[in-house]
């Protein structure tokens, strides 16, 4: 995925892409009917990669993504650059990533099953973490 920090005094500024990494951690009690075909099971990962895959990466990867407050009208006229482009209510940091990412996962999870915490690499060692207990609505 490539992005660009609207506003910003770095290099970043500038479209630039990374190999982005996501980490994704889920809690909740596993199943106990030993008749069932996922007893043991919080969540079958098959089902956990598909939430994943259909809402994160296939929206994501391969896009741009930039601030819905930099000049970004030019992208719609250049279908083969940017046939695949999202426009975010948010600067496209990682963190604030991280946290759109959470949104989007954590309602499509059953009811069982809650997302504990995601990690967003951006680089080898550069990341940002989400982590539910610090996201609670008081």
């Amino acid at each position: 995925m490539a992005h660009a920090l609207w506003n910003y005094d770095g290099p970043c500024k500038n479209i630039h892409g990374h190999s982005y990494k996501l980490m994704v951690t889920v809690a909740g009690t596993p199943n106990e009917d030993k008749k069932n075909m996922k007893y043991g099971m919080v969540i079958d990962f098959g089902d956990l990669k598909k939430i994943v895959n259909d809402n994160i990466i296939k929206r994501f990867d391969h896009s741009v993504v930039v601030s819905e407050n930099a000049p970004h009208s030019f992208m719609k006229n250049i279908e083969q650059m940017f046939d695949n482009y999202e426009i975010s209510k948010y600067q496209p940091t990682c963190e604030n990533m991280v946290t759109h990412f959470a949104e989007i996962i954590s309602v499509r999870l059953p009811d069982t099953v809650f997302l504990h915490s995601l990690r967003l690499h951006e680089t080898e060692n550069s990341y940002a973490e989400w982590y539910s207990s610090d996201n609670q609505k008081i």
